[in-house]
């Protein structure tokens, strides 16, 4: 049976990729981010503030907080953790794009 994710020891990484895609071209996008960093993709503006993952398996689930802002609405339509193995546990709605959690970094 496998521990559930906050009852596991976590490491904070220095570092975090995502990958975007945009839904009208069916482009993905790799975007390497550091904790603080914030990376614009198409209207979007991405910003990492936290990245961890079990201690014990560091190619195993990562989750990132992250906070989504967009920029023509000048609103947040995401704020809060991704996991990368349950990307549609917590994920952002928008109608063009997507972006998920593949790995901590460093």
């Amino acid at each position: 049976m496998a521990t559930p994710l906050a009852a596991q020891d976590t490491v904070r990484a220095s570092g975090a990729m995502l990958r975007g895609l945009d839904k009208v071209s069916g482009r993905t996008t790799d975007l390497p981010l550091q904790i603080g960093q914030a990376v614009r993709y198409g209207r979007l503006e991405i910003r990492l503030g936290e990245c961890r993952y079990p201690a014990g398996d560091p190619s195993s689930d990562a989750f990132a907080q992250l906070t989504i802002t967009d920029l023509r609405q000048n609103a947040t339509v995401f704020s809060g953790w991704m996991i990368a193995s349950s990307p549609a546990l917590s994920a952002l709605d928008d109608a063009r794009y997507d972006v998920w959690v593949m790995s901590c970094q460093g």
